[in-house]
């Protein structure tokens, strides 16, 4: 069973950056044609997704992050990165990756993103 490794996250304050990695160990894929995606959960919120990439690169991004989410693959190391700028409170949240569409199977422990002063 594949389940992804994400990490990276932490407490920042408003405005401040972080850079989100994403591994995935042992896959049974290929990893280098699958799209792509970084999810979010916020407290009493379902699950979104925020930004998704292709294999070849091209990246989509919803409309609460665009301009400040940057979402990025290394095909060779099998991982996805996501480089968050300019953050607000509300993007508060637990982050994943997974592959567009997401595979339950797949879903990973996530990590904490958390903006406060």
């Amino acid at each position: 069973q594949v389940q992804f490794v994400e990490s990276g996250g932490g407490l920042v304050q408003p405005g401040g950056s972080l850079t989100l990695s994403c591994a995935a160990p042992g896959i049974c894929f290929s990893f280098s044609i699958a799209f792509m995606g970084w999810y979010r959960q916020a407290p009493g919120k379902e699950r979104e997704l925020v930004a998704r990439i292709t294999g070849l690169g091209t990246t989509q991004y919803a409309d609460s992050v665009k301009g400040r989410f940057t979402i990025s693959r290394d095909n060779a190391k099998n991982t996805v990165a996501l480089q968050i700028n300019s953050l607000k409170s509300e993007d508060t949240a637990v982050y994943y990756c997974n592959r567009v569409p997401a595979r339950d199977n797949y879903w990973g422990l996530g990590t904490q993103v958390t903006v406060s002063e």
